[in-house]
């Protein structure tokens, strides 16, 4: 057995989400690997480990905080972890799975180490909104022996909250898509959740202003939330001309979510807050162009002129500027440029290896 399949370590997060899978299965191949879902598991997950090695809560948290039902299941939650004994609790979204992580940790004296994974509010967001929320993140933070985060902004912000060591890499592609074989010039792709935080309203807003001025644009908004309807509304309030020219697709599963990626030639995630999203890595990959809200990951995404686009989506002459600034760039230098960049730095396998490698040091005697 090698040193790193000796590692005993259990996931904590949402077994629901696609993300978690990724990490299970970028994870299973090298360690002993257990799984605790606050909800239940996608059947993917459940090929991916037998029965004996997951603990469903089947609880329904919320991403804006209030969980108090996930809390209810630390005493049943603890107890499990107390009979697989872990050397590694590795918990995503620090501020409900890290604190279950933590709460375990101390209240039954585990011995696993805890391993922290940062997404994005819980670090950006969620501390800034009361003090007891920032005093949880840095528990959480201060308890966790290391963490990793995909943006420097967002590392710099959990020094800043206690952390102490951070590894930071792009939550990135499991494997590099096919070089797509051609790109509908005016197509524009957004595929963020639709909810308050990824301001899809301001998607649309920026779409009509430019195909006000391009006849042929058009957009395809994918995945679903609790402002489609009034999404929905507001491309009908466009008119008709504009109206026809937005196509609500919902949530799409990866095969056609990639074919939506190679059409596309442009790619809109306008977020009010975020770190280095997957989505965005996606579509760089396929050679979409990205347009990005004005946010520090972004810049740090965007470093190289001529990859793409930084827009202030909440500024309404900067949207009507837009269209004239796309024009200016060379997208098919553009494209090149964001595969190649992915192919270096956003691909996951190497990360999390790197990452494998620093917890088997960190558990060495």
């Amino acid at each position: 057995m090698s040193e790193l399949k000796a590692l005993r370590l259990v996931l904590i997060g949402d077994g629901e989400s696609p993300h978690l899978l990724k990490w299970a299965r970028a994870l299973a191949p090298q360690v002993e690997l257990w799984a605790a879902s606050s909800r239940g598991f996608v059947p993917e997950f459940e090929a991916l480990l037998p029965a004996a090695r997951r603990y469903a809560m089947n609880t329904d948290p919320v991403h804006a905080g209030g969980n108090v039902a996930l809390l209810k299941q630390l005493p049943a939650l603890a107890e499990w972890l107390t009979r697989v004994d872990a050397d590694w609790l590795h918990a995503h979204y620090l501020t409900s799975h890290g604190t279950l992580a933590w709460m375990a940790r101390r209240g039954w004296r585990l011995r696993a180490r805890i391993a922290g994974s940062a997404w994005g509010s819980d670090i950006l967001v969620t501390p800034e909104q009361s003090w007891p929320y920032r005093w949880l993140t840095r528990k959480v933070l201060k308890a966790c022996s290391v963490c990793t985060s995909d943006s420097q902004h967002m590392t710099a912000r959990m020094h800043e909250l206690g952390a102490g060591e951070v590894m930071t890499f792009p939550f990135g592609l499991e494997a590099m898509p096919k070089p797509p074989a051609r790109k509908q010039p005016w197509l524009f792709f957004a595929n963020r959740g639709l909810e308050p935080i990824y301001r899809p309203e301001r998607v649309i807003d920026t779409f009509a202003a430019i195909a006000r001025q391009q006849p042929e644009a058009q957009l395809v908004v994918a995945n679903d939330g609790s402002l489609r309807a009034a999404l929905e509304a507001q491309a009908r309030a466009l008119g008709a001309d504009l109206a026809e020219r937005i196509q609500f697709v919902g949530r799409l599963d990866a095969k056609r979510q990639a074919e939506q990626y190679a059409r596309a030639r442009w790619y809109l995630s306008l977020p009010q807050s975020d770190s280095v999203a997957v989505s965005v890595l996606e579509a760089m990959a396929h050679g979409c162009v990205p347009v990005l809200s004005d946010l520090p990951a972004n810049h740090e995404l965007l470093a190289e002129p001529g990859r793409g686009l930084i827009l202030d989506p909440e500024n309404e002459a900067a949207r009507e500027a837009l269209p004239g600034r796309l024009l200016a760039l060379d997208t098919a230098t553009a494209a090149a440029a964001n595969r190649d960049w992915v192919a270096r730095h956003g691909l996951f396998a190497p990360a999390v290896q790197r990452f494998l490698t620093r917890l088997k040091e960190l558990s060495a005697p």
